[in-house]
């Protein structure tokens, strides 16, 4: 009765729209990631777009607008730097990283008065999530959606074999720019829920839960969105009748709900193994004797 009685309260419905919003497009969005192996390409992006948040405060425009551009930004130099390789993957994204913490630091210590409270943007607040948040993040969902929906095929190829894509007419550099800045803007709108620092985990381990029971790339594309959301909303209770900050608990959450995945995967291939072996067994006469 007590969690009914919580959506009486207006910061609570927004946390709870936002979390099921931010499930499905970081579900979605955080398959292609995965399925890319771009997981610390979009770290890099992620932190990047702090650099933005700096930028904003000194200027006082709103942050979530400047960690935005940084992020896109971020987002189309990666693709464009990588596609012609005039740098190392891993040396692109150590540099983005660092340089968008280092001009996030300096902007803020410029900034004049009282230095703003950062720990909402570095480690989320998922109960001050706004409406104009929440419209934002619906936008973003729909686009998502939509997108993954028509062009779930191209996504597919081009998430495995760009080659053959290339092959078919698919116009590939199109779709992964597309993808990209998708992926950037969905980065910066799910900062309310989990903040710079955590982010990135609601990109990857509700798709590895996923992964863990099926390799097929639109089953793991709905089982991400359904664990995103199932750990977004034990982490939000959690996190309010503990009082504990929100962001951390909806990523231990996740983190619990994967190593709970480990364990019934565990399971299920020793009865396999025990079942198979018992059949082995019994098909060569080894069997169990019975009436003994």
């Amino acid at each position: 009765m007590e969690i009914i009685q919580l959506f009486e309260y207006e910061f609570f419905r927004n946390a709870f729209s936002s979390a099921f919003l931010m499930a499905i497009s970081c579900g979605l969005v955080g398959t292609y990631i995965v399925s890319r192996r771009m997981v610390f390409i979009s770290g890099g992006i992620t932190h990047a777009s702090f650099g933005g948040v700096g930028i904003s405060y000194f200027f006082g425009w709103p942050p979530m607008a400047g960690a935005a551009v940084f992020a896109l930004i971020a987002a189309i130099t990666t693709e464009n730097l990588t596609r012609k390789k005039a740098i190392r993957n891993d040396s692109l994204i150590a540099v983005m990283w660092s340089l968008g913490m280092a001009i996030g630091i300096i902007f803020i210590y410029m900034t004049p008065g009282y230095s703003p409270n950062l720990m909402s943007f570095l480690f989320g607040s998922i109960i001050t999530v706004t409406h104009l948040d929440l419209a934002l993040m619906l936008a973003l969902t729909i686009i998502v959606m939509m997108f993954f929906t028509v062009f779930y095929k191209v996504i597919l190829f081009v998430s495995f074999d760009e080659q053959f894509a290339k092959t078919r007419g698919i116009p590939v550099m199109l779709i992964n720019y597309i993808l990209i800045i998708l992926v950037a803007l969905t980065i910066v709108l799910s900062i309310r829920v989990a903040g710079i620092i955590l982010v990135l985990s609601l990109l990857t381990i509700p798709q590895n839960t996923a992964n863990l029971f099926t390799n097929n790339f639109g089953k793991i594309l709905f089982w991400s969105v359904v664990i995103g959301f199932t750990g977004a909303f034990i982490g939000l209770i959690s996190s309010y009748f503990l009082d504990i900050p929100s962001g951390g608990t909806i990523i231990f959450s996740l983190v619990i709900l994967y190593l709970i995945g480990r364990l019934v995967k565990m399971v299920l291939v020793m009865r396999r193994f025990t079942g198979a072996g018992t059949a082995t067994a019994v098909s060569n006469g080894k069997g169990p004797v019975q009436g003994l």
